[in-house]
């Protein structure tokens, strides 16, 4: 399970490297935006991104937004910017989590594992590697359609017009809540005991809004009929 780690404090990024270390992930880590866009744009086979904010030549916000437009694996935010204008802004440009410095690393590492277990990908203290891909559900191997756009179970790509809709690791967990009960009426606490953990320590249902503006945002264009329905006070209803 290898992740990268892009962070300019040496003390944060030291004490993060022996422990996720530790726990059988291979580390790499970046000082600056412009390494961090040179690694992701090799193509290097990352399985997770710890993204700070603030970094000497750019910030986080802008790496995170690369990454999204070739892939939806998972992204992670590490800041001293603890507020809901920033914690937005981190979501809406495709982060999957983010936890305020400072942090306790068994709590970081307890976010990460849930995270990889949403999107799919497995990690135990074993050392395996991933599965690269989404799990798929029973219906593998059929394809869905969802407005004007097709989503494949067995690749866990969503498709429309042949150009593929790159969704981050919630946003495809979202999406297939919505679709498996399509029709249905779905309360915000259903959506959210759904797509994550039991313990539901890390959840702050503030976002769910943002995760679902993004998705309708990617899956709708100008004069569609609208895929996702918000019931007001309630919750939420896939109808196309």
């Amino acid at each position: 399970m290898k992740v990268l780690i892009v962070e300019d404090d040496p003390i944060i990024t030291d004490g993060l490297k022996i422990a996720l270390t530790q726990e059988k992930y291979e580390v790499d880590t970046s000082s600056t935006m412009t390494d961090a866009l040179h690694k992701i744009a090799d193509g290097v086979p990352y399985d997770i991104f710890l993204l700070d904010v603030m970094l000497p030549d750019g910030d986080g916000y802008q790496i995170c937004k690369a990454i999204r437009k070739i892939s939806r694996v998972p992204i992670l935010f590490l800041t001293a910017c603890d507020d809901e204008i920033h914690t937005v802004l981190a979501l809406e440009q495709g982060a999957d989590d983010y936890i305020a410095k400072p942090f306790r690393i068994r709590e970081l590492i307890a976010r990460m594992k849930a995270i990889l277990r949403r999107s799919g990908r497995v990690h135990d203290n074993g050392g395996e590697n991933s599965a690269r891909n989404p799990v798929p559900d029973d219906h593998d191997g059929t394809i869905i359609r969802i407005g004007k756009n097709e989503l494949n179970l067995q690749s866990g790509r969503v498709m429309r017009g042949g150009e593929e809709i790159l969704l981050s690791a919630v946003e495809y967990r979202l999406l297939l809540t919505f679709t498996r009960s399509r029709g249905q009426l779905l309360t915000r606490q259903q959506i959210l005991s759904d797509m994550w953990d039991n313990a539901g320590d890390f959840v702050n249902d503030n976002t769910l809004t943002v995760y679902v503006r993004r998705l309708r945002k990617k899956l709708e264009e100008e004069g569609d009929a609208p895929i996702i329905q918000t019931v007001r006070g309630i919750g939420y209803r896939m109808d196309a």
